[in-house]
């Protein structure tokens, strides 16, 4: 498969996963973690389908398209494993995370301390999505919608 092509295939998972959580996500109390701001699709997206809900994204440095940065108080800058830290108890109905790099080595060393993260900022019962896989003993893997392939994107809940 071309890089052209999985990436396609990764943001049509994304997407979809994204709206089939939302749906869920929106009868929760709390905010949106989205840890990886990067151009903003995903937070744009997210903007749209969770209607006044706070977005808080974490980025090491902006990067986003204009229409497409949240305001000064819900965009945090710097290394996100220490900076989303510092959110841990916010109590989050959702975690987003788009950090994988496509590089084993890197997304190795990325899951040494994203799974346990994403726990403990999201409240019981609380939604956590990934393209990486955050293997927890509090996040229960769900399945994903029948539009995404196995293993493609990840999808689970607070327990």
């Amino acid at each position: 498969m071309s890089r052209l092509d999985s990436f396609i295939r990764r943001m049509t998972a994304q997407r979809d996963i994204l709206n089939h959580v939302c749906v869920e996500v929106s009868k929760m109390e709390g905010p949106v973690m989205e840890l990886g701001l990067g151009n903003g699709r995903t937070f744009n997206h997210l903007r749209e389908r969770l209607p006044g809900r706070r977005i808080v994204a974490f980025d090491r440095k902006l990067a986003a398209h204009a229409s497409s940065i949240p305001d000064d108080e819900n965009l945090v800058l710097g290394e996100i494993r220490e900076t989303a830290s510092t959110f841990v108890g916010i109590e989050a109905a959702l975690v987003h995370a788009d950090i994988g790099t496509g590089y084993e080595d890197r997304d190795e060393v990325t899951l040494t301390w994203l799974p346990d993260l994403s726990a403990r900022l999201l409240r019981v019962g609380g939604m956590a999505v990934s393209g990486l896989p955050l293997e927890h003993p509090q996040l229960q893997q769900l399945p994903p919608p029948p539009s995404v392939p196995t293993d493609r994107y990840f999808i689970y809940r607070r327990v």
